[in-house]
């Protein structure tokens, strides 16, 4: 019997007490998980830029590195050039380029740039001659500036460069001077 009386005691005393939280605890809560978004939110902006920006860079780098490849394989000059038609060297950068031999024979087609990307270079063509070593047109180096454009000018930008030794590097500016 008292076993009992214990027993039927207890739910009582427990339901006295309230689990939770209170107004004041949600919103202060609410408040910190604001100000930790309001935080992390420009900097996973950042973080994709500069994913994307490296891809457009390196899709640039293994179009170099497979038409360096493709002219020492074949014994001819091979050509990396703009196209927006991707069957001939017309356009800019942005609107794709493709990987040409000496003989017509089309070897990569690249679609644009991403929506609101650039890609700007003052050489809309070069060749890799047969023996894979050299780059035309010489004396000047061939460099590509790959940066966001819209909707608003990013902070980062990547810069590719093909020696004329044919060997590509890639390197991060933060000049924001996109146009």
């Amino acid at each position: 019997m008292k076993f009992a009386r214990q027993l039927s005691s207890l739910p009582a005393s427990r339901s006295a007490r309230q689990r939770g939280f209170t107004l004041i605890e949600l919103m202060v809560t609410i408040a910190v998980m604001a100000v930790l978004l309001g935080i992390a939110i420009p900097s996973f902006t950042d973080v994709t830029l500069g994913s994307k920006l490296r891809s457009q860079a390196n899709d640039l780098v293994a179009g170099a590195t497979l038409a360096r490849s493709e002219a020492i394989k074949r014994n001819q000059a091979v050509t990396l050039c703009a196209s927006s038609n991707g069957t001939s060297c017309t356009g800019g950068w942005a609107a794709g380029w493709i990987v040409i031999s000496s003989d017509g024979t089309v070897i990569l087609k690249h679609p644009a740039a991403a929506g609101g990307f650039h890609i700007n270079s003052a050489d809309t063509s070069f060749s890799f001659q047969s023996t894979g070593v050299g780059v035309t047109p010489t004396p000047a180096v061939p460099t590509f500036t790959v940066c966001r454009a819209t909707p608003s000018v990013g902070s980062q930008e990547r810069v590719v460069t093909i020696s004329l030794t044919g060997r590509t590097s890639v390197a991060k500016t933060t000049n924001a001077s996109c146009s």
